[in-house]
């Protein structure tokens, strides 16, 4: 009976502090078996994007933030810099500064509020490239644990994707506005591409003589710079129509023209020959200094050399290493990427003209959009007549661009016509298809995301306008989204105010 009296006491001990544990407060401040609520914020700047996540900001209680930055650009993380956050509140606040980044994109500034209450909380974030700041603008201080539980509640899985910013600095990943633009009608074609006047340049020979190729390999597509020698054409050895022999003559010829004309010069000064004798020696003299210079510019080596104008490519050879040509036959021609024509054609029953024409956009050949203004070309003619041969209509463009597609091959093209409406649109590549429906990636918050139906209606290049399902001002993924879509599949979604 003693032992059993002993082991119910020890019983009734370990009941009691049972009890008193599960009034027991946590090292900060909150109950046991309850979570300190957490918040974040995500704000967009020009430059970069601020997902920023940290414990409710309690009086006495330190506060560390996870301030995650990405240049929007390319989306990747700051990987240098500072960041101060300010806790302002009228004239006064509190600051704390980071030098660098706990790991890349990172920082882990902490502030710990003395006072409840109303608050901006300012992010000022330098880089050696740039510099932003951002405010959060009603951001509460809570006097103790309970106010902020009961204010705040507690969190709970809302059911959004999600994708930690550590994921996405990984891939290729944009994200892009939805925004407010001009909607054109717009005519669904094709187009070849042709050289624009100046862009292509035909090179010949400047003297009899044999071909020898200054290039290793030279064919057509052998990229060239501006002055690049090419080819010379030589003449040495050949016993007739001799460079060399050329301009020794040639050189005799103006040397005795030179002085017979500074002789008369000093005659027709002096008034003792005539104006007309001194005029024909004159004439004779520049007619043989120009027949010199133009042999003897470009020779090396007994022959003349031939240069790029331009920096291009090769597009067509019409000689063999080591072929004798004469003079004035084409040897090479060089193109350039920088400038192109493309040239549509169309139903003349569209009634395009060029007052009507608003826009051209071409495909390049990794499938982009481009906007033949961007770099400042322009429509350059439209067609106005056609016939049984000829039924359709021929648009010109003239495209200021890199060009990275062969002469004479086919790429999509759309051309704009009429008056613009204006609606919500987004980049096309946003969209994700799936048997003729279609859907985009909404960014909620830095690491919150869900997929939502959209109804398209005109494409115009690179944009697509959207009839239903966004709001100007939300943000959809460009680059990326199909991983982020498979993330919502796998089954296991990242927990939420993860540590860093």
């Amino acid at each position: 009976m003693k032992y059993i009296i002993i082991v119910l006491a020890f019983l009734a001990m370990s009941c009691n502090n049972k009890a008193e544990d599960a009034h027991a407060h946590n090292p900060d401040g909150t109950h046991a078996g309850e979570e300190m609520p957490r918040l974040d914020y995500t704000i967009w700047t020009d430059r970069t994007e601020l997902f920023v996540e940290f414990p409710a900001l309690i009086v006495g209680n330190p506060s560390r933030f996870a301030a995650h930055f990405t240049v929007l650009d390319k989306h990747q993380p700051v990987r240098e810099g500072s960041v101060t956050v300010s806790l302002i509140k009228g004239d006064d606040g509190i600051r704390s500064t980071v030098e660098a980044p706990s790991s890349p994109g990172i920082f882990s500034p902490t502030i710990q509020p003395k006072e409840a209450g109303n608050y901006q909380l300012v992010f000022e974030l330098t880089t050696p490239e740039f510099s932003d700041k951002i405010t959060i603008d009603d951001v509460t201080v809570y006097a103790n644990t309970d106010e902020a539980i009961k204010a705040l509640g507690v969190a709970e899985d809302d059911g959004n994707i999600s994708f930690l910013k550590e994921q996405a600095w990984k891939i290729d990943f944009q994200t892009a506005p939805v925004v407010s633009g001009k909607i054109y009608d717009v005519i669904n074609t094709s187009g070849v591409w042709m050289p624009a006047s100046g862009s292509v340049k035909t090179l010949v020979a400047k003297s009899n003589g044999v071909v020898d190729f200054a290039v290793s390999n030279l064919t057509e597509g052998t990229q060239v710079k501006q002055g690049q020698l090419l080819i010379n054409i030589s003449s040495q050895g050949l016993s007739s129509n001799n460079l060399s022999t050329e301009i020794a003559n040639a050189r005799s010829n103006f040397e005795q023209s030179k002085a017979e004309y500074e002789r008369k010069k000093e005659l027709f000064e002096s008034k003792i020959v005539p104006k007309a004798e001194f005029e024909k020696v004159e004439s004779n003299y520049n007619i043989a200094k120009s027949n010199y210079q133009s042999l003897s510019s470009g020779v090396s080596g007994g022959g003349k050399q031939i240069r790029a104008p331009f920096d291009g490519y090769i597009t067509s050879i019409n000689v063999a290493n080591g072929d004798y040509v004469d003079q004035g036959v084409t040897v090479v021609t060089v193109g350039t990427l920088q400038s192109r024509v493309l040239k549509t054609q169309i139903a003349p029953s569209y009634g395009l003209t060029m007052d009507n024409a608003r826009e051209v956009w071409y495909q390049t050949n990794d499938g982009q959009w481009r906007n033949v203004a961007t770099s400042g070309g322009s429509i350059l003619s439209i067609a106005k007549d056609v016939d049984n041969n000829k039924p359709l209509i021929s648009v010109f463009a003239q495209v200021n661009d890199d060009v990275d597609m062969p002469e004479g091959s086919l790429t999509q093209v759309q051309i704009a016509m009429g008056n613009a409406t204006q609606n919500t649109m987004i980049p096309v590549n946003a969209l994700l298809e799936d048997y003729g429906s279609y859907s985009v990636i909404v960014q909620l918050s830095g690491e919150s995301f869900e997929r939502r139906p959209v109804k398209i209606g005109k494409r115009n290049g690179e944009n697509v306008e959207i009839l239903q399902g966004l709001e100007v001002g939300e943000v959809v993924v460009t680059k990326g989204a199909y991983q982020v879509k498979m993330a919502s599949m796998s089954g296991s979604t990242p927990a939420h105010g993860h540590e860093h």
